[in-house]
């Protein structure tokens, strides 16, 4: 007798980038289409502001709160963490997840910050065992046009310094199997190249693509 095959469920498409590349834009309007060609999408943003955990990270963001670095990496982690359980379930009852930063960015920020005791294997400990996406579009952008994008510098890690060292730590971090997508175009001509990297993706999670966990 035949193995069993995988059974059919939801695509983990992610969006990671540098701050102002567009993930945000790109990612609602992924879901949108999906949803108008019956596939069932949700979008989910990572850190998650609306739990408890999420308050106090938004708090340090927008600069109203301070903290050690290491216990906000932590925070931004258990974020993710909280969320894992309903992900799976998602995932299994066939709903694609499009997601606006993850793990990825957790570990490319913190690492970015160039402190001592938080390097990357450090930053990637508390992400180990978290859903692995099945996709990872990262949204390649000149630094130039980034700034020029509205809203730069309203929030406490866009500065040019961080952002450049956030941009050299993806660039280590990434994958064969990531997917580049150039920002620096109209969002009508990103837009195409999503589409077609996501839909690639939903048709190998529908025809049984195993589950799989970083790192």
């Amino acid at each position: 007798m035949a193995a069993n095959k995988a059974m059919s469920r939801g695509a983990f498409v992610l969006f990671e980038g540098v701050d102002r590349c567009g993930k945000t834009t790109q990612a609602t309007k992924l879901v949108e289409s999906l949803n108008n060609s019956n596939v069932k999408a949700e979008l989910w943003r990572y850190p998650d502001r609306t739990t408890t955990i999420g308050k106090m990270i938004d708090d340090y963001l927008q600069k109203k709160s301070d903290s050690d670095d290491a216990s906000m990496h932590l925070l931004f982690a258990a974020n993710r963490w909280e969320k894992k359980k309903m992900m799976e379930e998602k995932l299994s009852a066939g709903v694609t997840l499009v997601v606006d930063r993850y793990g990825y960015s957790g570990v490319a920020f913190t690492t970015a910050k160039r402190l001592p005791g938080l390097d990357q294997q450090w930053c990637k400990h508390s992400e180990t065992g978290l859903v692995k996406p099945d996709c990872l579009m990262y949204m390649e952008i000149s630094e130039e046009a980034a700034k020029k994008r509205g809203g730069f510098g309203e929030e406490r890690y866009e500065t040019t310094e961080m952002q450049r060292n956030v941009r050299e730590v993806f660039s280590d971090l990434r994958e064969d199997w990531w997917s580049i997508v150039d920002a620096d175009r109209s969002i009508e001509q990103v837009q195409v190249d999503v589409e077609k990297i996501a839909r690639e993706a939903v048709e190998r999670c529908k025809n049984g693509l195993t589950l799989e966990y970083l790192w």
